[in-house]
C-alpha cells in the first residue's frame, strides 16, 4: 500500500517538473481544459455558478411548455379563455429575470475587472500574428525575437518533439513562448497583415490581434508545462495551422534559456527541453528507488 502510495505521490510530481504537464484539447471534451491561471479558476467558478441559474432555467421552461400544449389544445379546450392578462404573473415574469440577471451581472462584473486590472508585469512580449505565423519580441534586457510556426512531421526528430502525447499534431511549434512559473507577463498584442487572436484557453485569455493596433493582455501561470492555445479569428487559408505554444518553466531555467536565445534560439530550446526531459527522468528513477 505504501508503495503505491508513493509511486502515485511521485508520478502526480512528475506532472509539475517534466512536460507530461502540457494543456491541450483531448477527444470528445466537453468542458474547459484545466485552469494554469488565477484567472481561468475564475471563469471556471463562474461557469459552474452560471450553470445553478440555466439548467434549473431550462427545465422550467420546458415544464410549461408541456403543460401548455396538454392542458390547452384544441380537444382538450375546444372553448379557448379570454384571459388578457394576470398581474401576480406579469410581476413575477418581470421581476424575476431582474434578480436573476443582478445575480449573474455582480460576479460578471468582478471577474471582468479582474481579467483588465492586471498587477504590475514582470516583463512585456509582443505577440504579432502573421499570415499564419506568430512573432514574440521579449521587451527585456537580453535582446530576443522569433518566429513560432507550426512544427512540420519531418522536423519532428531535430527538434527533439517526437512524442506526440506532448507534442501533438497541428499544435506543436518550432519555437514555443517561454516563460518562468509564478510570474506576471503583459502580453502587447498586435497583426502584420490581417485580424487574428491571440487565445489560450488554459490561461482563460483571448484578445483580438488588429492591424495598427496594441491590444494588451496577461497572465501568470500557476505551474510549470507546456499550454496550447490557437488563433482563434479566422485570417486565411491556413488558420487552422496556427497554434499558440507557452512553455512554463521555473526561473533559473528561464533565465539560462533567456541568455542563450539571444544567440541562438534554435539551441537554446533544444538545451531547454534535454534540461526538462533530464528533470523528469530523475524524479522517474527517485521514484523506483522508492518502491
Amino acid at each position: 500500500m505504501t508503495n503505491k502510495l508513493s509511486a502515485g505521490l511521485a508520478a502526480l510530481f512528475s506532472l509539475g517538473t517534466g512536460p507530461a504537464l502540457a494543456a491541450q484539447p483531448v477527444d470528445w471534451q466537453m468542458g474547459f481544459q484545466p485552469a494554469a491561471t488565477e484567472i481561468m479558476t475564475q471563469i471556471r467558478g463562474f461557469e459552474s455558478y452560471t450553470l445553478w441559474f440555466i439548467v434549473p432555467i431550462t427545465l422550467l421552461v420546458l415544464v410549461l411548455l408541456i403543460y401548455v400544449m396538454v392542458k390547452f389544445r384544441a380537444g382538450a379546450n375546444p372553448n379557448p379563455s379570454k384571459t388578457s392578462h394576470n398581474s401576480l404573473i406579469e410581476v413575477i415574469w418581470t421581476l424575476g429575470p431582474v434578480v436573476i440577471l443582478l445575480a449573474l451581472a455582480v460576479p460578471s462584473f468582478n471577474l471582468l475587472t479582474a481579467q483588465y486590472s492586471p498587477p504590475e508585469a514582470d516583463f512585456t512580449v509582443k505577440a504579432t500574428g502573421y499570415q499564419w505565423y506568430w512573432g514574440y519580441e521579449y521587451q527585456t534586457d537580453e535582446e530576443l525575437s522569433f518566429d513560432s510556426l507550426l512544427l512540420q512531421d519531418g522536423e519532428r526528430a531535430d527538434a527533439g518533439k517526437e512524442d506526440l502525447a506532448t507534442y501533438p499534431r497541428l499544435l506543436t511549434v518550432d519555437n514555443e513562448f517561454v516563460v518562468p512559473v509564478g510570474k506576471t507577463v503583459r502580453v502587447l498584442v498586435t497583426a502584420a497583415d490581417v485580424l487574428h487572436s491571440f487565445a489560450m484557453p488554459a490561461f482563460g485569455i483571448k484578445i483580438d490581434a488588429v492591424p495598427g493596433r496594441l491590444n494588451e493582455t496577461w497572465f501568470n501561470a500557476e505551474a510549470e508545462g507546456l499550454y496550447y492555445g490557437q488563433c482563434s479569428e479566422l485570417c486565411g487559408k491556413d488558420h487552422a495551422y496556427m497554434p499558440i505554444a507557452i512553455r512554463v518553466v521555473a526561473q533559473d531555467k528561464f533565465d539560462a534559456w533567456l541568455a542563450a536565445a539571444a544567440d541562438d534560439v534554435e539551441a537554446a530550446n533544444r538545451n531547454l527541453i534535454a534540461a526538462i526531459d533530464a528533470d523528469a527522468k530523475s524524479v522517474d528513477v527517485a521514484a523506483n528507488v522508492k518502491n
